[in-house]
């Protein structure tokens, strides 16, 4: 019977190719093959008998990468790294006696890590700050639009529509900084040898502190790295990975929150993640327009969130100058962490870049409980005109509880201010009390928070990195 082997869904359905790229078996080789490459150069410009046509040979060859003889030559070796120094050399004879002088597996394997995790921490910034630019554009367009705020899912104090993204955006953005912080502070590990002690090099150049330094500085700056782990043992600090990835997982809290934010609204039919013509809800019911983009959202989100715990496990039980009992865990969730962030920024952009309003449904809402709200001004409003505040307080108390039986009990409209209108006790007419009952009057400086918050520290940072808004993709399914 024909099969597949099992594939990926972070690669088949969720992330996109360039960050599927970043992790693939090729890149991987092609930086080590690069690292190789580097360290040759550095040592022949440090004196070591490196020829220039050992350089070229590997210069000419350095994408031709024959995977299939490389896993025969690692489950003859049962090494991985030594499987691609075979590899390479065999189609670069003249720099085989070179390749890898002085170092060891950590060499290529810690400095391609480091490499890679840069390439995507830059990718999830670029995504991070599209999402940022579309809660911005959404945040200020319904800055104005009075909604019903919620505490414990319970009707509370109106908001605005903008308000309440401009609070999805601030997540974002602390997340943003986060982000940037982990580009700008990742180390290389550069050339530390064996158990970090740089002996190997020390002997290469016949005890020569001053080459053994310098070797690590060049070669650290032809990958551009300012930052560079001064004390290692065999490999970096696994503590690094920890950093990056509790980066990640705080996209993840913020997108789950922000994805499950929406389905609430949804549920309410006030707001929507977008639906598309052709799009099935549910292959039973054939009305339904299901929050799916949200709830792989959050269902991508979690599982962002488990992966992080890897790293802290890791690093705490790394004996000494290090154990292999990190490898196999840090191939898997590195970059599925890395993946998983990827594509809910890919699904939330997608989501917040066509996000509908129902702003009727949303007035509906806010008629149904405004008027409870209301009371406190309308009790003021009284008091002010004479009216003895006890006695106004039990009227309107007891107006109160018969419009909240009318509703819960009856299921008919709320009449409060119909009913308080009516009643010749209370010293308000109707057009009095449409003012009262303003729903612009009841979102405080919601507009000019939005307006402030988004001027004073979303701005700048867009500013920043215009080039970087724009060319997102379409999500697969």
């Amino acid at each position: 019977m024909p099969y597949k082997e099992y594939q990926n869904p972070l690669i088949e359905r969720y992330a996109s190719k360039e960050m599927s790229f970043i992790f693939s078996p090729y890149n991987k080789i092609l930086n080590w093959r690069k690292l190789w490459i580097a360290l040759a150069e550095c040592e022949k410009e440090l004196g070591i008998s490196i020829s220039s046509e050992q350089i070229e040979e590997m210069n000419n060859n350095i994408e031709h990468i024959d995977f299939d003889y490389a896993k025969e030559m690692e489950r003859k070796l049962r090494h991985d790294v030594m499987a691609h120094i075979h590899t390479f050399g065999k189609i670069c004879p003249k720099a085989m006696p070179i390749i890898h002088l002085g170092a060891t597996s950590a060499f290529v394997g810690d400095n391609t890590d480091v490499i890679l995790m840069r390439e995507a921490v830059s990718l999830i910034r670029k995504k991070t700050i599209n999402v940022v630019n579309n809660l911005k554009k959404f945040s200020l367009r319904y800055k104005n639009t009075p909604t019903l705020g919620f505490t414990h899912f319970q009707p509370a104090q109106l908001t605005t529509v903008g308000k309440r993204a401009s609070m999805w955006l601030q997540d974002i953005l602390l997340d943003f900084e986060d982000v940037e912080f982990a580009y700008k502070t990742l180390r290389f590990r550069g050339v530390k040898g064996t158990t970090g002690t740089q002996a190997s090099f020390l002997r290469l150049f016949d005890g020569d502190h001053h080459k053994v330094k310098q070797l690590d500085t060049l070669l650290s700056e032809k990958f551009d790295f300012d930052k560079v782990f001064l004390i290692t043992g065999q490999t970096y600090s696994r503590k690094q990975d920890s950093r990056v990835l509790k980066t990640l997982a705080g996209i993840a809290e913020s997108t789950h929150k922000i994805a499950s934010d929406i389905r609430l609204l949804q549920n309410l039919k006030e707001i929507e993640e977008p639906f598309e013509k052709t799009q099935i809800g549910s292959s039973a019911m054939a009305y339904k327009r299901n929050p799916m983009r949200c709830e792989r959202i959050c269902s991508l989100s979690k599982y962002l969130i488990s992966l992080t715990i890897n790293p802290y496990l890791i690093h705490a039980t790394q004996w000494l100058e290090r154990t292999l009992d990190d490898s196999a865990n840090r191939r898997i969730s590195i970059p599925e962490a890395f993946l998983a962030a990827d594509a809910v920024l890919e699904l939330l952009y997608n989501v917040t870049d066509n996000l509908i309003v129902y702003e009727k449904i949303i007035e509906k809402h806010i008629k149904e409980e405004l008027p409870f709200m209301a009371t406190e001004n309308i009790i003021m409003e009284s008091v002010k005109k004479g009216s003895d505040r006890q006695q106004i307080h039990e009227i309107i108390r007891k107006h109160s509880m018969n419009a909240a039986s009318r509703v819960k009990n009856d299921g008919k409209d709320n009449n409060l201010i119909e009913s308080i209108i009516s009643d010749q006790n209370i010293p308000i007419n109707k057009d009095e009390m449409e003012t009262l009952v303003n729903p612009k009057t009841f979102i405080g400086r919601a507009p000019e928070q939005v307006e402030t918050f988004i001027s004073e520290e979303v701005d700048p940072i867009l500013k920043q990195y215009t080039s970087s808004i724009g060319g997102m993709g379409e999500i697969k399914v």
